[in-house]
């Protein structure tokens, strides 16, 4: 019992070690999911702009979160991730307070929309500083053998935050009002900001820094994997309601729900699948169960099926992220990390940015259910070239053996 307790006990302390630090990135997601749901409402039914200006407003985060990745992943390599995260943070506060200054300018339609995209470009800086400074703050408390624990628990900070926020925003604009949402975020990055401020910072890595360029083409292939697996998120998160309601079926919601539980219960149960057997093995599973999942979702012929696809495809999407990713970074020395884990996150930010118009268009084509099997053709391409990226890696390995 003792033997089996010791392993128990020392994962335990490693996961406190962790919390802590993607507590910010949980913050920061607040800051994100809060407002979100409300926002497009309030510039096309307040500000009386069009729908696509509405669209486009909340998409502006992403442009900027894309455009920062570099400069986040230099950040935590050179001023350290304590510092990194502390910066994102006060973007994210930087974010409320043009918030606020956009609820309370309302009467001016185009200043309060040119102070609300402000606030969504500073909110993606934010976003890219917390989100890369607080994993490489996780990984330097724990060591990088812990480095898929980090980046698993690091996601469940992101999608929980982004699924309590949605909820929250929309009943606290419609208590009291769409004004107090501002306020909350500013309070939230403010405690993220003292809290960062009572944490100990990790040692700086010194040594060999590669160049962004280098270490982009080194993450290159693992980068496609992520955003061809990525494909799947983004096609339920955007046209599952559309394919529930063109098939007049109840409880599309519930089909989001089950695919966030079973991502969350993947990375709590499995994450450590990913230090015992490597990330590409992982990732090779988690693909065929994310394409099987969109099968299931375009062939399903009633609500029950597609809900049993939703919740196979979040689980074969969790550990999507962390599998590849720990792959990605070994590839480049430590002093290089920062930038490794940014250059990969580009591919998460450009397959969601591509994945809505592309599935959009297919759609209209050939309907709903065809985004699905769209989607569940990537994941096929994942599994190949994960196949390939794992043969060419035990390859190398064998050759280095030999030598």
């Amino acid at each position: 019992m003792s033997t089996d307790s010791a392993p128990n006990r020392s994962e335990f302390a490693t996961t406190l070690q962790i919390i802590p630090v993607v507590f910010f990135t949980f913050l920061c997601y607040l800051t994100i999911g809060i407002p979100l749901a409300v926002l497009p409402g309030y510039v096309h039914d307040d500000l009386g702009y069009s729908a696509v200006l509405a669209g486009a407003a909340i998409s502006v985060q992403y442009i900027a979160t894309l455009a920062s990745r570099p400069l986040a992943g230099r950040s935590a390599d050179t001023l350290g991730p304590k510092r990194t995260v502390s910066i994102g943070l006060l973007g994210c506060g930087a974010s409320g307070v043009f918030l606020l200054l956009a609820a309370l300018t309302s009467h001016w339609p185009v200043l309060s929309l040119a102070l609300l995209v402000c606030g969504r470009l500073v909110l993606g800086f934010g976003e890219s500083l917390c989100g890369t400074g607080a994993i490489l703050w996780g990984i330097g408390r724990v060591g990088t053998a812990n480095n898929a624990r980090v980046i698993s628990w690091n996601g469940i900070a992101t999608y929980g935050a982004l699924a309590i926020g949605a909820p929250l925003g929309v009943a606290i604009s419609h208590a009291i009002g769409f004004t107090t949402l501002g306020i909350l975020v500013i309070a939230l990055a403010a405690l993220g900001y003292y809290v960062a401020r009572l944490i100990a910072p990790v040692p700086l890595v010194h040594g060999e820094r590669m160049s962004y360029r280098s270490v982009f083409t080194r993450v290159l292939p693992h980068g496609i994997g992520l955003a061809l697996g990525s494909a799947g998120f983004g096609s339920i998160a955007t046209f599952i309601t559309l394919f529930y309601a063109a098939r007049h079926w109840p409880n599309a919601a519930l089909s989001l729900t089950l695919f966030g539980t079973l991502f969350i219960g993947a990375r709590l149960l499995f994450a450590n699948t990913i230090k015992t057997y490597g990330g590409f093995r992982v990732a090779i599973a988690s693909f065929v169960f994310e394409c099987a999942g969109l099968l299931m979702l375009w062939l399903a012929p009633e609500p029950h099926v597609a809900l049993a696809g939703a919740a196979l495809t979040g689980f074969g999407f969790a550990l999507v992220f962390p599998a590849l990713g720990v792959e990605a970074v070994g590839l480049v020395p430590p002093a290089s990390r920062g930038a490794a884990l940014s250059a990969y996150s580009v591919f998460l930010d450009l397959s969601l940015g591509i994945t809505g118009p592309l599935a959009g268009y297919i759609a209209g084509e050939f309907g709903y259910g065809s985004v699905f099997l769209f989607a569940a053709a990537a994941a096929a391409a994942a599994v190949v070239l994960s196949t390939v990226l794992y043969l060419r890696n035990a390859k190398v390995g064998n050759l280095s053996a030999v030598q």
